[in-house]
């Protein structure tokens, strides 16, 4: 259990101004590698930074490991917990984590998503984004990804995300296949950027935690996507892994025109989110997955979208980062399994293992 925390130092604010007590609330201590992880590798915290960590009842143990790696590094913090703010789902990001993120040169979103809540997410990189605040965002973080992906080697998941993103970086298109039937091209935009996100986050680019994926807004993808794996957002929690019920669904002109599954409910929920603005149908999202830790989905998009492969997301493409000049209100990933890829006309991946060394 977390050791106690003297207020005057280190504050956990909630409601009433008053300590959330995170430090009083004792935790597994299978979860302690993967807070020490995010706390010491993939955050790089110094003891002089303040940190913002940000939770749900839900994830209220999980933050506590976090806490408690916070509290043995001596660091400044405040963690506050969104019921005790705001009713959810949320409509904006409650102004107390605005105006502490500020202030902050660290920030932890460890939470759970609820539907139509990515309105206040966004809200949240804003600043992030504006401030260069060096932020882990950890949305749907469970104790199995906790004691899987987050335990993975990120060094090494850097190494072969570095050696990925240069191949991109010099190609004109990338080619997907798998045995499902998916069967995609990504025709490349020289002037977007691509991204890394190997779980070693900097001020340049806010990770998601476990790390492992490259990505970039691509000018054009065309093709059939075989959704075995798992779909993100809110439909994540829902519907799990797809495996059983793979979502098939068409793409012509960088834009999702038809969705087929046996689960008509899936099929519904998932044409009524890529519908809601006029960009929600677009894929603003190409990506590899680089994390060589996990073996298999495991119907939590948090990590699953790291799992070795191509997965793509309709909506917002984080144009502040890859230069895209479009936005959305919504982003949804969509993730298969056991990829073939193709670089230009190099294979780097057959069977979701990659050919190229880390």
């Amino acid at each position: 259990m977390a050791s106690s925390v003297d207020e005057t130092q280190n504050p956990v604010l909630g409601k009433q101004g008053r300590s959330a007590q995170l430090n009083t609330i004792p935790f597994d201590s299978e979860l302690t590698p993967g807070a020490h992880n995010a706390v010491n590798v993939c955050l790089r915290v110094q003891r002089q930074e303040k940190v913002t960590l940000i939770t749900d009842e839900s994830t209220r143990e999980i933050a506590t490991s976090l806490a408690h790696e916070l509290e043995t590094l001596g660091c400044p913090y405040r963690a506050w917990v969104l019921e005790d703010l705001a009713p959810r789902p949320l409509l904006n990001l409650p102004g107390e984590i605005v105006e502490d993120l500020e202030t902050s040169q660290v920030s932890i979103f460890a939470a759970q998503a609820q539907a139509n809540e990515l309105r206040s997410r966004i809200q949240m990189t804003e600043v992030v984004n504006r401030r260069r605040i060096r932020h882990a965002h950890m949305v749907n973080i469970n104790p199995q990804i906790m004691c899987e992906g987050m335990r993975a080697d990120f060094f090494k998941v850097d190494r072969i995300s570095v050696k990925v993103i240069d191949m991109v970086r010099r190609a004109s298109q990338v080619r997907a296949k798998t045995p499902a039937g998916t069967d995609l091209v990504a025709d490349l935009n020289p002037s977007y950027r691509w991204v890394k996100t190997s779980g070693l986050i900097s001020p340049d680019k806010w990770g998601n935690l476990p790390g492992g994926e490259i990505f970039t807004t691509p000018g054009e993808v065309n093709g059939t996507f075989v959704i075995d794996g798992v779909v993100g957002d809110w439909l994540c929690a829902k519907f799990g892994d797809l495996k059983a019920n793979p979502l098939t669904i068409q793409v012509k002109g960088n834009r999702v025109t038809e969705a087929h599954s046996s689960n008509r409910e899936l099929e519904s929920d998932f044409w009524s989110y890529t519908h809601t603005d006029e960009n929600s149908d677009l894929v603003g999202e190409f990506a590899i997955g680089t994390n060589l830790e996990l073996k298999d989905i495991i119907g939590q998009i948090l990590q699953d979208e790291k799992y070795p492969g191509v997965h793509i997301a309709f909506g917002n493409p984080y144009g502040a980062h890859t230069g895209a000049e479009w936005s959305s209100t919504t982003h949804i990933d969509v993730v298969g399994r056991k990829f073939d890829i193709w670089v230009d006309d190099e294979q780097i991946m057959r069977g979701g293992k990659f050919l190229i060394e880390a």
